[in-house]
């Protein structure tokens, strides 16, 4: 997807949280305010702090908070190999999470449909 695209789709975003603000100042202060704080150097550092973002950005399969993150990530000095490691990890726990769905609610489901039918 071309940058121009990605920018768009962000501008978009920043307009609609405008727009939210007009009706919700305090709430879309508290809101800055509190991922603000999240996200400055603490015991963990900026740059780790939003590589963790950009993974949960994956899992979320939010495409504007990726976008935003790797931006982030890369501005807070993160290399292209960490920001894709990152990306890697993101993918080693989205598909765990499947295998950990596979392995215990599918199998119960499977059970409780066969209870009975051996």
């Amino acid at each position: 997807m071309p940058s121009a695209d990605l920018d768009r789709k962000v501008d978009s975003y920043k307009l609609g949280v405008g727009h939210m603000k007009e009706l919700m100042p305090t709430m879309v202060e508290a809101y800055d305010q509190f991922t603000n704080i999240c996200l400055k150097d603490g015991a963990l550092d900026a740059k780790q702090k939003q590589l963790i973002a950009l993974g949960i950005s994956l899992f979320a399969n939010n495409e504007v908070c990726t976008y935003y993150h790797v931006q982030e990530a890369y501005t807070q000095g993160a290399t292209k190999q960490e920001i894709l490691e990152a990306s890697a990890v993101a993918s080693a726990v989205g598909s765990g999470h499947i295998l950990s769905q596979g392995a215990t609610r599918v199998q119960q489901a499977l059970e409780s449909l066969t209870a009975g039918m051996q």
